[in-house]
């Protein structure tokens, strides 16, 4: 069993990334590959082609700004050898709201003419538990090579290219759930979302300052 580690990133990395990255459990035959593009979708669909490319089985998608902990890939390759085929971990936004980045609505509605993007979160998403849902990021997801490849077959080449309004990991999973491939998100997998934040006298100060 061969796993690629895909990350597409820029040319720095926050510390909590690469401490997690190279604490992660992974295996013998297990590669860490890398992208840098200004274009994610661009990076993402080389990735994709390398992986299917050099022959590997699964791909682990890491995002660089994440923080995630040793047992990702036990935990990720659990769920796919119990059948399941693309599964994420459970994040939220770095910035406000910090809502979930995963969804139980992700579809193009028509609307005067035009089709229009429509998600919603799931708010009410099961703790601790593996779960059927519509779309979420690409923050850290485990799939099946061979899930890609039926994706690459019926859709083209290049299954992360945006479409009308979403960004490219949304695009991926609402073509994934056109070819019939159930998304999952394990909640037991809780990864950070690296942010920044600007600490001024506010903060010295207990949220006021003193006059």
């Amino acid at each position: 069993m061969k796993t690629m580690i895909a990350i597409p990133c820029m040319d720095m990395m926050p510390v909590p990334f690469v401490r997690s990255l190279l604490y992660l459990n992974k295996g013998d035959e297990d590669r860490v590959i890398m992208s840098s593009s200004s274009l994610i979708y661009d990076s993402r669909n080389q990735l994709l082609e390398k992986a299917i490319g050099y022959g590997f089985d699964r791909i682990l998608w890491l995002d660089s700004d994440m923080d995630f902990p040793t047992f990702t890939m036990d935990l990720l390759h659990e769920d796919l050898n119990a059948g399941h085929e693309i599964v994420s971990g459970l994040y939220f936004k770095r910035r406000k709201p910090f809502s979930q980045v995963v969804y139980k609505e992700c579809c193009l509605v028509e609307k005067d003419g035009a089709k229009v993007p429509t998600a919603e979160c799931y708010d009410d998403y099961p703790r601790d538990a593996l779960f059927e849902c519509a779309a979420f990021g690409f923050g850290c997801v485990m799939m099946t090579v061979d899930a890609a490849k039926r994706i690459c077959d019926a859709l083209g080449k290049w299954p992360f290219m945006p479409a009308s309004g979403f960004g490219e990991d949304m695009s991926f999973c609402m073509r994934a759930r056109h070819v019939g491939i159930k998304l999952w998100c394990d909640s037991r997998l809780k990864v950070g979302h690296v942010g920044y934040k600007t600490f001024d006298e506010n903060d010295f100060a207990g949220g006021e300052i003193n006059a």
